[in-house]
Formats: structure tokens, C-alpha cells, sequence
């Protein structure tokens, strides 16, 4: 069973704001010079990539906090060169990012799901998988559930990855500064797929990659100010997902993708760390 998320409001006096997307009124496309499109009447956004140009967009709002949901259909075949990013940052050298960047392969080769947390301009907190699908043949469901005590990645419902708030013990947490989404379809056949040694086969494009059904339930920021009121920051109660814990199933699913489809993880690379790992690292 996927992990289950509620989504019951606080308290009356906060404001949780919930909306299945329209593109045309969630998202601007800010980059691409035709590339980005809206389609369907906002219900369909495609990026394309060619050897001009990628494309990209992000969304009009900014989030302190929320669960954002985004089902993304990835470039089919031989992607190898290619990176689909779609995650979360502030702005400024001491920025926060949650990361979801999608590393194009070879036809019939994986493709890697590398994901980081960035805080305080800091990152190096890479975690990479393999899906138990193939991204490219539907639309799959890919989630950032972010509160003050936990960030968790989900596909399709099932947690695949958690950052837990340690600044008890130093590691600063994405609390403070709020996010826009964005997301980008790009050239990066100098690291890519197999450190670079795979180029674009750009004989193959122009490549595409597909979104849908985008959904948040979150704290917007406007005007120096949450939807959600000081409490988003101080919540340590409730039901909704701003005081969200695993559960149960949700611990066992995630323990099952880390054994069977993690293939990196910085808090198990010695040789990157030889003084020791990073102190997140020691948190269960």
C-alpha cells in the first residue's frame, strides 16, 4: 500500500490553498522561444528540446510549505544527453532546492532518477534510482511533500525518499525562504548518461517531454506573507500534511525502493567522505 497523505486544514484560521492546475493560470513558460507549450486548453504542458534550444517553465506562485503534485510523461527512446528537471528553489547564493532531475539513457537502458536537497546554498545530498516502470510509456505521478519537519518524494504514491529537519544538530532545513516550481527539457551530454561519455543523438529530435494533472496543496507566499499564517512554521500537531509522519506502510514501501532500486547514496559513499559523512546522515 502507497503511503496516504491527509489533507485536512489545521485550523480554521489558516488557509491551505488546493487546486488542480490550469497551466495557463498556474505556470508562465519562461524559456524556450516556442519550445514550451499549453495545450488542451491548460490541461497539457509539453517542453522540447533540439540542438538549438531546451525549453522550461514556472509556476506564477511561491510556496512556504506544501504537497505538490505533478504527473510527467518522459522523452521516449534514446534520451541519452537529456535531462527533464522538475523541483522546487528560492532564489539568492544561500538558496533552497528540492530536486527531481530525470538522466536520459540509451533506448532499452533506465533512466536515472537523481534527487537532492539543497539548504542554504548547500547540497552535495545526492540519492539516485532506478523506476520499477518504464517513465516514458505514461504519465506517472511524481510528489514533493514539504513541511517544517520533512521533505518526502513520492512516485506514484510511494515514498521513495526523506530529509528530515536536523538542525538540532547543525544541518540547516528549508523552512525559511519560499520556492517557486520550475521545470526545464535540456542538453547535458557533458555528465548525463554515463558521465558523458554518451552523447544527444540529435538526429533524434526534437525530444519531449509531457506534463499533467498538476495539483498543490500548499501555503502560498505573497507580499511577504503565508496563506497559511504563522502556524505553517510552528506546527508540530495536527493531521494535515504540515505535521505529515510516515507511516507504517509508508516506511516499508520506502525501505523497499531504497534495497531494490537506490543505486547511489552520498550517506553510504566512503570515498567521498573520508572524514566521516555528512551528520544528516547518522539521523534514522
Amino acid at each position: 500500500m502507497a503511503l496516504t497523505l491527509c489533507y485536512m486544514l489545521l485550523f480554521p484560521v489558516i488557509l491551505i490553498v488546493a487546486f488542480a492546475g490550469d497551466f495557463n493560470k498556474d505556470f508562465d513558460l519562461t524559456w524556450g522561444d516556442g519550445r514550451a507549450r499549453i495545450l488542451n486548453n491548460g490541461e497539457l504542458l509539453t517542453l522540447t528540446l533540439d540542438k538549438a534550444s531546451g525549453s522550461g517553465f514556472q509556476s506564477k506562485n511561491e510556496y512556504l510549505f506544501g504537497k505538490i503534485d505533478m504527473q510527467l510523461k518522459l522523452v521516449p527512446g534514446n534520451s541519452a544527453g537529456t535531462v527533464t528537471a522538475y523541483y522546487l528553489s528560492s532564489k539568492g547564493t544561500t538558496w533552497d532546492e528540492i530536486d527531481y532531475e530525470f538522466l536520459g539513457n540509451l533506448s532499452g537502458d533506465p533512466y536515472i532518477l537523481h534527487t537532492n536537497v539543497f539548504s542554504q546554498g548547500k547540497g552535495n545530498r545526492e540519492q539516485q534510482f532506478y523506476l520499477w516502470f518504464d517513465p516514458t510509456a505514461d504519465f506517472h505521478t511524481y510528489s514533493i511533500m514539504w513541511n517544517p519537519q520533512r521533505i518526502i518524494f513520492s512516485v506514484d504514491g510511494t515514498p521513495i525518499r526523506e530529509f528530515k529537519n536536523s538542525e538540532a544538530i547543525g544541518v540547516p532545513f528549508p523552512k525559511n525562504q519560499p520556492m517557486r516550481i520550475y521545470s526545464s527539457l535540456w542538453n547535458a551530454d557533458d555528465w548525463a548518461t554515463r558521465g558523458g561519455l554518451v552523447k544527444t543523438d540529435w538526429t533524434r529530435a526534437p525530444f519531449t517531454a509531457s506534463y499533467r494533472n498538476f495539483n498543490a496543496q500548499a501555503c502560498i507566499w505573497s507580499s511577504g506573507a503565508s496563506s497559511c499564517g504563522s502556524s505553517a512554521s510552528e506546527s508540530t500537531g495536527g493531521s494535515s500534511w504540515l505535521s505529515q509522519e510516515m507511516d507504517a506502510t509508508g516506511q516499508q514501501r520506502l525501505k523497499w525502493v531504497q534495497r531494490n532500486y537506490m543505486i547511489y547514496n552520498y550517506c553510504s559513499d566512503a570515498k567521498r567522505f573520508p572524514q566521516g559523512f555528512p551528520p544528516e546522515c547518522n539521523i534514522s
